[in-house]
């Protein structure tokens, strides 16, 4: 018996510390009675987010709804390119549960599962709740997390954006700011990120990869005027990356292309 209980104790530990870099296929008739196919959809272009909830779990609504609305926000300008689904942790609760969680809640965005414990496991969260985001013809996991914050939507946003080729324009910008430009772009070596601040504020620009690590930060620190930095891609493969710029706790994007 003890020996069975360590080795389950093991597997457990397995699971939640190895997470996948793809995506776990997921097929069939979602509790709605509507059919889905996880890797059509990828294949197709979308972005898929993946948030596994506890029931019961208080934690676990804000997140799904906080990511609802920045979907619902590319979406209105971009129909059919985000697909969400909410799966429980386990495989014991019924359909009725989760289409009422997801009615409750107000989360039309996601398509309701009664089971999710094989999904879960397979990106290594047990978190509550536990957010992945799918994209690209590769099945890439493009984020995850089993301890969700209110930086990660933008981090979610950014990717997305950068997934489906869309940049920041002028109404996206934060007020302080007047134009967020960045040349050449496709970048094969240096790249002049210039950025027009009305009025003296704190500046951040940074670079991450698609899926929102950190590469460099280029400034950070209060300017006013026109701001003109330099970054090298020399030494980055070639692929897309994302300049982002944050001025008083609002974020812009754009893609940047680094093509050797």
């Amino acid at each position: 018996m003890k020996k069975s209980i360590y080795l389950s104790i093991a597997l457990l530990f397995v699971l939640t510390v190895s997470k996948a870099q793809t995506a776990m296929q997921l097929t069939g008739q979602d509790c709605n009675g509507v059919s889905h196919d996880l890797f059509a959809d990828l294949d197709a272009g979308k972005a898929v987010i993946l948030h596994f909830f506890m029931p019961n779990c208080g934690s676990c609504p804000p997140p799904a709804q906080k990511i609802q609305a920045m979907a619902n926000h590319i979406l209105a300008a971009n129909p059919g390119t985000i697909t969400a689904y909410a799966m429980p942790f386990q495989n014991t609760t019924t359909c009725t549960y989760t289409a009422g969680w997801v009615s409750t809640n107000n989360l039309s965005l996601y398509a309701p599962y009664d089971s999710g414990a094989v999904q879960v496991a397979n990106y290594g969260g047990f978190g509550m709740p536990t957010v992945v985001l799918l994209g690209g013809a590769d099945h890439r996991v493009m984020f995850s997390t089993m301890s969700f914050s209110t930086s990660d939507t933008t981090i979610m946003r950014d990717s997305i954006l950068a997934l489906l080729g869309i940049t920041s324009n002028i109404a996206e910008l934060p007020s302080s700011v007047s134009s967020f430009e960045i040349y050449p772009n496709p970048s094969s070596d240096n790249v002049s990120i210039n950025v027009s601040m009305n009025e003296n504020a704190k500046l951040t620009i940074d670079v991450t990869d698609i899926t929102g690590k950190q590469i460099a930060v280029i400034t950070n620190e209060n300017k006013i005027g026109l701001v003109s930095e330099k970054f090298n891609t020399a030494e980055l493969a070639n692929g897309i990356y994302l300049v982002r710029i944050n001025v008083n706790g609002k974020t812009a994007t754009q893609k940047l292309t680094v093509a050797h």
